[in-house]
C-alpha cells in the first residue's frame, strides 16, 4: 500500500470515509463495553466469553450474526418511517442504527479477535485491512494538517489573524485575476 502517495480527490475522500469508520470502530467499542457492563448483563457476558473460548475459530464467526439481530427492530422502524414519508426520523434511526451496529461489531470482534486470528484467511483479511488503514492514514495526512491548520486559524483568540490573511489571499487573487 505504501508508495507513490495518490492526490486524486475521489481517493481522498473514499480513504477518508474509511478513516471516519475506522474512528467510529476505535471510539464506539469501549462506549458499547460501558453500556452493556451498565446493565445487568455481566453473566451473559462471562457465559459468551466462555462459550467463544470453547468455539473452534470458523464457528466463531456464527457470533457476528448478534449484531443483526439487534439491528432488526430498528431496521423495520426504518421501513416505518419511510412508508410515513418521516425523513427527518429515517435519517435518525439510520444514524443510530449505524452507530449502535458498529459499535457491537466492534465490541464482538475485541472479544472474538483472537480466535478469528487463527483462521489463515481471516488473519491474511485483517492484515490487508490494517494495511489499507495505514495507506488511507497517509493519503490523507496533507488534507487532516491543512484541517488542523485551518481550525486552529479560527480560534476566536486568532480571528483577526485569520481575518487579515484572508482579506490579503483574496486581494492577491483579485490581483492576478486583473493582470
Amino acid at each position: 500500500m505504501r508508495g507513490k502517495i495518490n492526490t486524486n480527490p475521489f481517493w481522498i475522500l473514499l480513504a477518508l470515509i474509511f478513516l471516519l469508520e475506522a474512528w467510529l470502530w476505535d471510539h464506539l467499542e469501549p462506549i458499547v463495553a460501558r453500556a452493556v457492563n451498565v446493565i445487568p448483563w455481566g453473566k451473559l457476558k462471562v457465559r459468551l466469553a466462555t462459550l467463544i473460548e470453547d468455539l473452534p475459530p470458523w464457528a466463531t464467526l456464527i457470533v457476528f450474526v448478534i449484531p443483526f439481530i439487534v439491528l432488526l427492530p430498528l431496521k423495520f422502524l426504518e421501513v416505518y418511517f419511510i412508508a410515513k414519508r418521516d425523513w427527518l426520523a429515517v435519517g435518525i434511526v439510520l444514524i443510530v442504527a449505524k452507530l449502535l451496529g458498529l459499535g457491537v461489531t466492534a465490541f464482538i470482534f475485541d472479544v472474538t479477535r483472537d480466535k478469528l486470528l487463527q483462521m489463515g484467511w481471516f488473519h491474511r483479511m485483517y492484515v490487508w485491512v490494517m494495511a489499507l488503514r495505514s495507506w488511507a492514514h497517509d493519503i490523507t495526512e496533507p488534507v487532516r494538517e491543512r484541517v488542523r491548520q485551518l481550525t486552529w486559524m479560527l480560534k476566536p483568540q486568532r480571528a483577526g489573524r485569520f481575518f487579515h490573511h484572508f482579506m490579503r489571499v483574496r486581494r492577491n487573487a483579485f490581483r492576478r485575476r486583473a493582470a
